[in-house]
């Protein structure tokens, strides 16, 4: 689908004075901007955005840039998401850059993998031919990751750019990529990759800490455990601890031959004969340089040359100048026996001060004659290292050997010639000097191209961390939000919970306080009730008893006859907490009809129940009016001169609402005070206390059930009216 490129210059007017608008408008600016979505202004990270400069930035998470430019200079847009656009610059004024149908254009990202790993084979493949095109494809590799890219990835870019620096003798920068490639994702690759770095720029204690840690890691491949031992082994040679370093080499020659790696077997008999030499152990040093050299004559002929050329390098160490300059003679044998066009490219790969080429080997052998003052065995080696040296420019051996030439010529009294080599050795310093200065140049033109394309991948990095620390930040609010909402819903969960349980236990607790008061009402009416059922016998009992004493055998047998009926109402109603008033209204009349047959002369009484009240839809405890009709016979009829009246009247005052009413016209409970005795006060005031008691209990359990009054009939505090109001239940 075709796409659509939308630019829209967005104009931020700043006071400034026209000097310095004037200033801005030739120097260089600093441009910001972003690039997005046109439809749903979704931002687009890891847009490379250039100017025709050189200078070189990628988008952020967020979709920004600042890109610092001259007016005049063109800004580039490149995305595999849309066609790349070019902008001219004309102010400072804010770019911002709209893809139209970016989320349809977005399909294609599917090939961001394929361009990373494409960069990195490709500065893999220039790793050891050209720095510069290596850090670039590094550059390119690591921008298809954009601001949040795969920490893994990001990690083997890095790692890859500090083999690079590390191959190009570049320590310092080694070092810093290759602890930012730790800090991204830590493989053992990436630590054993800085180790080696810290043991070439020599800084051996950081070296020993970072090979020390891998030591204890149980799951490391053969190379890696042989590249670890080899470390430490050259680590700890270059503290001057040679014991340590031959245990580790030890270490690494038995993984080495266990797993069958040859060249490594040679490496470690070699290292472990250089620790012995270096411990002045000619002996083991000799053993050790006999294997390696023995071994290497099994693999490329090339491995067995430079392995030929470091023995013999032992014997020029020991004095052993006869047998270095047989071993240097059979070596440029072997040399010469090599292909032409093999010995060429392989010597432009060997760095300075290596002995593999054959002007060198010449110039040693002429050196290992003149150590045993043998002059004109060394003339024809020194010509021959100035001839080939010329060859193959190498100025270095040329200058050295031509030097030394005329000195020998001199030794040996030829001043001519002597003269005549050490013009030639000016010459050739002369000619040396100017390629030195020339190699600075380049050296150092291409030491600022290797740090500008440092900057730009740091610039990368910059990104990438202010856009993942902003991301990072966005993601910690977010989770710190979300955190603290469920903190607060916990809180108030809690809360809910420990308030539900509160209530619940406050309703239990509750429930079961009542149920213990019920309980304990309960308990307390029957003993009350208990009490007061032996009260009414014995009364009844004397009445009996009085009966007997007058020797009215008849009135006696008609009383307790009745009296067994009233007692036996009264037992069965005692074990009920309540009873129907009609049950109530019997007792009352059959105790009022006793106490009239002993007082006949005392009073009269009457019971009167307005009609059509049902009695029976009222309940009340038992034995609740009996006490009021009893005081009003007993202390009020009983003392009374003359014939007095008892009434009880029943009505209802509305549906819920019953009235009892007791009158009697005695002689009024003031004058019934004044007469009573000691004995009798108690009785009547633990009678009536029951009374009221039961009465107070059962307002309490039954929201003021029963309602008792009493007042004095007449104003001259004569009669007695008591009203019992009663509610449905």
């Amino acid at each position: 689908m075709q796409r659509f490129l939308y630019i829209w210059m967005l104009f931020f007017l700043l006071p400034v004075l026209g000097l310095s608008q004037n200033s801005n408008a030739t120097g260089e600016v600093q441009i910001k901007g972003s690039v997005r979505a046109k439809e749903t202004y979704k931002p687009i990270s890891g847009v490379e955005v250039s100017t025709d400069k050189g200078i070189y930035v990628t988008t952020n998470a967020f979709g920004e840039f600042v890109i610092n430019a001259r007016i005049g200079d063109i800004i580039i847009f490149k995305s595999p998401d849309f066609e790349t656009v070019r902008h001219r610059i004309t102010s400072d004024e804010a770019i911002v850059v709209e893809v139209e149908n970016y989320e349809v254009s977005s399909k294609n990202r599917g090939a961001t993998p394929n361009r990373y790993r494409i960069g990195l084979d490709s500065a893999n493949f220039y790793k050891k031919i050209d720095i510069e095109k290596s850090i670039d494809f590094v550059a390119q590799s690591m921008a298809t990751l954009g601001v949040r890219g795969n920490k893994k990835e990001l990690a083997e870019a890095l790692t890859l750019l500090g083999e690079i620096y590390l191959y190009h003798k570049q320590y310092d920068l080694a070092i810093t990529n290759l602890q930012d490639a730790i800090t991204a994702q830590k493989t053992t690759k990436s630590v054993l990759t800085l180790g080696k770095a810290f043991l070439l720029n020599e800084d051996f204690e950081q070296a020993e800490e970072v090979f020390l840690p891998v030591l204890k890691l149980r799951k490391l491949a053969p190379y890696q455990r042989i590249w670890l031992y080899e470390g430490l082994g050259d680590t700890y040679k270059g503290m001057g601890n040679l014991e340590k370093a031959l245990d580790f080499y030890d270490e690494g020659l038995k993984v080495a031959e266990k797993n069958q790696i040859s060249p490594k077997v040679i490496d470690f008999n070699s290292k472990i004969a250089d620790a012995y030499a270096a411990a002045d152990r000619e002996i083991e040093a000799q053993g050790y340089y006999n294997n390696s050299l023995s071994l290497s004559k099994k693999q490329a002929p090339r491995r067995a040359i430079q392995e030929s050329e470091k023995v013999a390098d032992f014997y020029n160490q020991s004095n052993r100048f006869k047998d270095e300059i047989q071993l240097r003679k059979q070596t440029l044998k072997e040399l010469e026996q090599l292909p032409p066009e093999k010995v060429s490219s392989e010597a432009k790969g060997i760095v300075e001060g290596d002995s593999i080429t054959s002007q060198r080997i010449n110039y040693k052998i002429a050196n290992a004659y003149l150590s045993q003052d043998k002059l004109s065995e060394a003339i024809p080696f020194l010509e021959r290292s100035i001839v080939e040296a010329d060859k193959d420019n190498d100025l270095v051996v040329q200058k050295d050997a031509t030097r030394k030439l005329s000195e020998v010529y001199r030794y040996k009294g030829d001043f001519e010639k002597a003269f005549e080599n050490y013009q030639k050795y000016g010459t050739i310093v002369d000619s040396l000097y100017s390629k030195k200065e020339q190699e600075i140049s380049r050296l150092a033109r291409m030491n600022r191209e290797i740090l500008t394309k440092q900057n730009r991948i740091s610039s990368l990095e910059q990104e990438r961390e202010l856009s993942q620390s902003k991301y990072s930040l966005a993601v910690t609010e977010q989770q710190l939000f979300e955190e603290s909402n469920k903190r607060q819903k916990l809180i108030i969960y809690s809360l809910l919970f420990g308030m539900l349980l509160f209530a619940l236990a406050t309703f239990f607790y509750y429930r079961s306080n009542n149920q213990q008061k019920l309980a304990n009402n309960l308990l307390a009416l029957r003993s009350l009730r208990s009490q007061m059922n032996p009260h009414f016998i014995f009364n009844a009992l004397n009445s009996v008893n009085n009966y007997i004493a007058k020797s009215d055998e008849r009135s006696a047998n008609r009383f307790l006859s009745e009296f067994s009926v009233l007692m036996r109402t009264v037992l069965e109603n005692s074990d009920e907490d309540f009873i129907p008033f009609s049950k109530e209204l019997e007792l009352l009349r059959l105790y009022t009809k006793l106490e009239h047959s002993r007082f006949p002369e005392k009073f009269d009484y009457e019971v009167i129940i307005e009609d059509g009240i049902d009695i029976n839809a009222f309940e009340i405890p038992p034995m609740l009016l009996q006490p009021y009709i009893e005081n009003a016979i007993w202390h009020g009829l009983r003392y009374k001169e003359e014939k007095g009246y008892l009434k009880i009247n029943v009505k209802q005052l509305t549906p819920e609402l019953l009235q009892i009413e007791i009158t009697d016209n005695g002689i009024g409970r003031r004058k019934s005070a004044e007469l009573k005795t000691q004995n009798q006060r108690k009785q009547r005031s633990k009678g009536m206390g029951n009374i009221k008691k039961r009465i107070t209990i059962l307002n309490e359990m039954y929201r003021n059930k029963v309602a008792v009054s009493i007042h004095d009939l007449h104003e001259n505090g004569t009669g007695t009216r008591v009203v019992l109001k009663l509610k449905k239940d």
